[in-house]
């Protein structure tokens, strides 16, 4: 049926087009010609004016002896053949151009018009097209071919534990027989939840070119639309195109967009979200079983969907999909740079020790950072410094050279970072430091940046309060050197760490004697959620404050003690960085302890890029999480 209409539209367009194009060449010889009344042809023939005659049925067509074209109507009873031939004229005759059926063409134009408006229109809203007016009920879900580029588990790194589980459905697929016999039934859905940029959407991609199936893709915003209905159609027309091309898999980006906790909007039971997420409920599992149909879907916010979309039946497997540890880091580097060609020193498992808490996606833009960094020098190949350069940029900002520093605030900025880097070093609990500068980058005029030997998973009380006094270092520094009344604003970003790291240690981890081990957060930041009736004293706030005072002023002075006794060393070290702005490895310890920071040995100097990794980002850390030690966000100049 759909054919046939096609068939009658082009049809009916074909008849339209001849029939406009044969009107407007029948007068196009006459547009060429200026119109002329019949008494001045009559009298410009009399007077010997006329040298050509055509005549056309009524129309008469005629040059004059100075060139010029004109055209006539004469009329129903006029006589000029005698009139001509009296004058010895040429006379010319011409047959009509037009025929009976041309004729009925243009008198059946406008109801072929009307006809052809009418098959299109009946076309549009019977289903011909998704994308017309007509079609917003349509399913935008958009079908992987090879073409797109074959994914496959081999492009898939750092997350084993998760391509673990889905390889059990891709073999599902390629073998059910290997299942069915023991009574395993194919999963009906897999729930894809991590974090933005760890590779869900990428995984599902694998699945589609390990499988062999075909693959649907669509996003949950897709789904709703302003039309009353259109949620709920588009599910509906989704699944039916799957059931066609069953075993299939289909895959739903971004799935919160449509499958929040009913009831939490607005419009209750009537709201266009959940009459589309009741109709995908009711296709997943209803009565009507979809049998060969698997659907993969991903969000970074499983605790808003609804507790029936969550249920065995519908997602049978709920995935992680976390950031990668060290040795996944290592593996994801390895894949995104097969097509980057690497320098000799190029170390992955350096850099992957380096970037602790990164992504596969900000993994991916590493590399890509470190390969226009090479390529802006014109080197034939990426080496380590591009490497480091461009983690310094990902990390911290690029760097702002352009930014003009008075020596004031340069030699501020020195002692300041300074001071952060000797009291890390001095005290063995806080990360190894890797890095001190005072290039500014980003919002930060200076930084120190510290390397964890591995990924932090918990955080221990004497950790945090080394991590404290190395935090409130910066300000210590200044205090000493130019007192009291002479500290700058540098600090900032120095107290809204330390005060974050102090705060979730008095009311989140229980790490103060005094105030015990509650969760006071919520209630004493304000927030609602689980403590709904739980309320703090105000003396219970005073004895927080106060605990969250006394952790940052130990660390305050147990920074203003190791500056002193290390005086030397400090100053050496703030010298150095005026005089070199950059010191990485173990060309610090060697500038405190009043040597050059180049050894001189090729081993040295290896090591000592062997140990380059930036680790920090700096700014503030989220509440949950204790910032790093030896960050400091400065305000720009």
């Amino acid at each position: 049926m759909g054919n046939a209409r096609n068939i009658a539209f082009w049809v009916v367009l074909f008849l339209l087009i001849l029939a406009l194009f044969n009107l407007f060449s029948g007068s196009g010889s006459t547009m060429q010609s200026r119109e002329r009344t019949f008494s001045d042809f009559v009298s410009s023939v009399e007077t010997g004016k006329v040298s050509t005659v055509t005549l056309d049925g009524e129309q008469v067509r005629y040059t004059t002896t100075d060139g010029q074209n004109y055209v006539t109507i004469k009329p129903g009873d006029a006589e000029v053949t005698s009139l001509l031939i009296e004058k010895n004229i040429p006379v010319r005759a011409e047959k009509q151009q037009q025929s009976g059926f041309q004729s009925f063409l243009i008198t059946l134009l406008p109801f072929l018009l009307l006809i052809g408006v009418w098959i299109y229109f009946m076309n549009r809203m019977q289903g011909g097209g998704k994308g017309g007016a007509m079609g917003f009920g349509k399913s935008k879900a958009k079908m992987l071919t090879e073409k797109h580029g074959r994914v496959t588990f081999d492009d898939v790194a750092g997350i084993d534990e998760a391509k673990e589980e889905l390889e059990e459905i891709v073999e599902f697929l390629r073998n059910p027989q290997k299942f069915s016999r023991l009574g395993g039934k194919i999963p009906k859905g897999a729930l894809l939840v991590g974090p933005p940029g760890t590779g869900k959407t990428l995984l599902a991609r694998a699945i589609a070119g390990e499988a062999g199936v075909p693959f649907f893709t669509i996003s949950g915003s897709d789904f709703v639309e302003m039309f009353v209905g259109v949620g709920a159609s588009r599910v509906r027309d989704m699944f039916e195109q799957a059931k066609k091309n069953a075993p299939c898999i289909v895959f739903i980006d971004e799935i919160d967009a449509v499958g929040r906790h009913r009831g939490a909007g607005y419009g209750g039971g009537n709201d266009e979200r959940e009459q589309t997420l009741n109709q995908l409920l009711v296709e997943m599992d209803g009565f009507e079983a979809n049998e060969g149909v698997i659907i993969l879907a991903a969000t970074n916010r499983k605790d808003v969907l609804d507790p029936a979309l969550l249920r065995p039946g519908r997602f049978d497997r709920n995935v992680t999909v976390g950031n990668p540890d060290i040795k996944g880091r290592e593996k994801i580097l390895a894949v995104h740079a097969r097509k980057t060609p690497l320098g000799p020193d190029v170390d992955l498992r350096i850099i992957a020790r380096g970037t602790p808490g990164f992504s596969g996606a900000d993994l991916a833009n590493l590399v890509n950072e470190a390969a226009l960094m090479a390529a802006r020098v014109g080197r034939r190949f990426v080496t380590m410094e591009d490497f480091e350069s461009a983690k310094d940029k990902v990390m911290m900002g690029a760097e702002r050279r352009s930014m003009v520093l008075t020596q004031d605030q340069k030699e501020k900025t020195a002692y300041h970072e300074a001071g952060h880097a000797v009291v890390g070093l001095a005290l063995p609990l806080c990360d190894p430091v890797y890095k001190a500068t005072i290039i500014p980058r980003g919002g930060a005029l200076g930084m120190v940046v510290s390397l964890p030997e591995m990924d932090r998973l918990n955080y221990h009380r004497d950790e945090c309060q080394q991590k404290l006094a190395m935090t409130m270092a910066g300000k210590a520094a200044e205090v000493i050197k130019y007192g009291e009344d002479h500290v700058s604003n540098g600090p900032a970003g120095d107290i809204q760490q330390a005060s974050q790291l102090a705060r979730a240690m008095v009311l989140r981890w229980g790490m103060s004697d005094k105030v015990g081990n509650i969760d006071y957060a919520e209630a004493h930041e304000g927030y609602s959620g689980n403590t709904a009736g739980f309320s703090v004293s105000a003396h219970t706030k005073e004895l927080i404050e106060e605990e969250v005072k006394r952790f940052i002023q130990q660390g305050y002075e147990t920074a203003l003690e190791i500056l002193k006794e290390k005086h030397e060393e400090w100053e050496r070290l703030a010298q150095g960085l005026l005089e070199y702005e950059t010191l990485t490895g173990d060309e610090i310890k060697r500038v405190m302890n009043g040597e050059p920071p180049q050894a001189g040995d090729d081993e040295d100097d290896s090591e000592d890029k062997g140990n380059a990794s930036v680790t920090a980002i700096p700014k503030a850390k989220p509440k949950k999480t204790p910032p790093e030690g030896g960050m400091e966000p400065e305000p720009s100049a």
